[in-house]
């Protein structure tokens, strides 16, 4: 799949990608109230097409799909973009969603779902893809790794990190607050924009990932360490 870039970044088109009509009528009608302009697919084959035809700047997509379903779709996406997705999943089915996270989605939310609450986190990833962090900063470097808010890249040893949104808003996060803990309802909360109990496993898969990707030995962590009993801290 070719690098997916939007057209024109002053519009953000999101892709809805669901085979129920009724589900994605109501998710254009709360997405078209925030402004954004609407691509709908009911398969994964749809999408995909959507997606080389008309690149958008993020992705709603359901889990169970007629063809390619949308654990392959997130791959393939993720596999050469790092497009924003929330992923739509069954109530209940707590592997799909972590099956989803370890893919490279950003979010997601489980069926039935709040429209209200799902344009309020496509608002936030739109937002965090678009714009710079917040900080006094816009760079900044510990050891062999190098984080920089303006390109949103991050090296290792001058090599690019290939991260999702997510992962560098966390990494990025933790790094303009090194050495503070973080509580799991804090992390969910200021890099996620909600604060939920129910959620934090979409943290420990985030976590996991970022610890494959900026650790030397993953197992044991010198950087992005565990406090027992309190939660998650970034040591230089």
């Amino acid at each position: 799949m070719k690098d997916l870039r939007p057209h024109d970044r002053r519009v953000s088109t999101v892709l809805v990608v669901d085979d129920e009509p009724i589900v994605r009528e109501v998710i254009v009608r709360y997405l078209e109230r925030d402004g954004h302009r609407i691509l709908e697919a009911a398969t994964g084959d749809e999408a995909v097409a959507l997606l080389e035809r008309d690149p958008p700047s993020l992705v709603v997509l359901d889990v169970m799909l007629p063809g390619i379903d949308g654990f392959e779709l997130c791959r393939r996406i993720r596999a050469s973009s790092d497009l924003p997705i929330v992923l739509l999943t069954a109530l209940g089915e707590e592997t799909d969603r972590i099956v989803g996270l370890e893919l490279g989605a950003d979010d997601y939310l489980t069926k039935p779902f709040s429209p209200r609450e799902l344009a309020v986190r496509v608002r936030n990833l739109l937002r965090r893809a678009g714009g710079v962090h917040d900080a006094e900063t816009s760079s900044v470097t510990f050891g062999d790794l190098e984080i920089d808010a303006i390109t949103r890249e991050a090296r290792k040893g001058g090599e690019r990190l290939k991260l999702t949104l997510k992962e560098f808003d966390l990494l990025w996060f933790l790094a303009t607050h090194r050495r503070r803990v973080f509580t799991r309802e804090e992390l969910m909360d200021r890099v996620w924009g909600y604060r939920s109990q129910l959620d934090t496993g979409t943290l420990t898969v985030h976590i996991r990932r970022l610890r494959e990707k900026i650790e030397d030995d993953p197992a044991h962590p010198r950087h992005l360490e565990t406090v027992w009993g309190v939660g998650y801290r970034l040591t230089p």
